[in-house]
């Protein structure tokens, strides 16, 4: 850092990287960050490409090599948002170059990657070198809110947890067969692309990890068109998994995270049932919480809709007056924040690597238990080296 900015090179520019590119020249505007971001360098493996994506993006500078713009004296954090079969390689070596990284989900294609990743963020946090995975829903107003009720201890014994990822966008058969179809650049289908954000919003609202799963997965088309071809592929990850699940806390959870729910666009949903109240939250209604209080007179009881706009409200006091939305991008201006400030304060943010792992361990048991016919497959923990 010098000079009252923190240089950013990002790796990437397509979904992902538009929506970070968003956060990193909104964030300094909307709160008071310790260091503005500079958009130093955009990297992708096509020139023209990149050069217009930067211009388009706010981005100084392009290179078409990640490692250059590792070895960039512009660049102090490293932002990856590319493929998850790329996610280990560039985040350990910015991390040995010293470079901050903020990891796009889920943190790598495999628990033996996510291991060595977490590894080595816990060493490079000795030597003042952070990391952080982009899990953006987290910073969803009402989900912050949902996250303080359940640690104020309004919901009382957490019994129930019911999660759900729900989207449509692959239901037609002769959608083409694009990355996130094919096992050596996704890692797994549903299961890793959306239920990865299912499981970390769970156990961070509930406070509680998953321990052990009993998992189901099915892939319901084989074969699809390859991109701009009349030949086709084999689809090689799952469409669909649902999973039983206990939390260490002592609750019992349901997952679902299926691209085949004809009618639901982005149904990130979430319900919590405790001994003394419930909450819900649908991220198609994103500034909306239901809560219901169960100490509350039975004749005047139920859910309770709280319009999640009040200044009060986790990270709605930098916009706009009550009652008027933020969207989708906010998440990603939120979790940008949270890391500047993480890192002027010399702190780890979180969701950290190890945060990271964990979920990669639940994805990794739930295909586990799926292809043993769904025999209950218990989830590992720890951070191998750390400590």
């Amino acid at each position: 850092m010098s000079g009252g900015t923190i240089g950013v090179g990002m790796v990437g520019y397509a979904f992902m990287g538009a929506a970070h590119s968003q956060a990193w020249r909104t964030v300094h505007r909307a709160f008071d960050v310790p260091r503005a971001p500079r958009m130093a360098v955009l990297c992708g493996r096509d020139r023209p490409a990149t050069e217009a994506a930067a211009a388009k993006l706010g981005w100084a500078s392009v290179e078409t090599e990640w490692k250059r713009l590792i070895e960039s004296g512009d660049v102090d954090l490293v932002d990856i948002c590319t493929p998850g079969d790329t996610h280990a390689e560039i985040a350990l070596a910015a991390l040995a170059a010293g470079k901050h990284v903020l990891c796009e989900k889920p943190l790598a294609n495999t628990v033996a990657e996510a291991e060595a990743m977490a590894s080595a963020a816990a060493e490079a946090a000795t030597r003042g070198v952070r990391s952080m995975v982009g899990f953006n829903y987290r910073r969803v107003p009402a989900v912050a809110l949902a996250r303080r009720l359940v640690a104020e201890g309004r919901l009382g014994e957490i019994r129930h947890v019911r999660a759900q990822y729900l989207q449509d966008w692959i239901v037609d058969p002769e959608f083409p067969l694009v990355w996130r179809l094919r096992k050596d650049k996704a890692g797994s289908g549903a299961l890793g692309d959306i239920g990865a954000h299912a499981i970390d919003l769970a156990q961070f609202v509930a406070g509680s990890l998953v321990t052990g799963v009993s998992g189901l997965t099915e892939t319901f088309v084989g074969e699809r068109p390859l991109p701009g071809s009349a030949e086709r592929g084999a689809v090689t990850v799952d469409d669909t998994a649902l999973f039983l699940a206990r939390f260490a806390g002592g609750a019992v959870g349901t997952f679902e995270a299926t691209r085949f729910a004809s009618g639901r666009k982005n149904a990130l949903r979430l319900e919590i049932n405790g001994s003394a109240g419930s909450l819900a939250f649908d991220f198609e209604a994103m500034n909306e919480l239901a809560f219901h209080d169960h100490t509350e007179d039975p004749e005047l009881g139920g859910f309770r809709r709280i319009q999640v706009t009040e200044p009060g409200h986790p990270y709605v006091g930098a916009w706009w007056p009550p009652g008027h939305g933020l969207g989708y991008e906010h998440t990603f201006t939120h979790e940008v924040r949270d890391l500047l400030v993480a890192l002027a304060a010399g702190e780890d943010p979180s969701p950290s690597f190890a945060d990271g792992l964990q979920v990669q361990r639940v994805l990794a048991a739930v295909e586990e238990s799926a292809a043993a016919r769904s025999v209950w497959t218990r989830v590992e923990t720890g951070v191998p080296g750390a400590g």
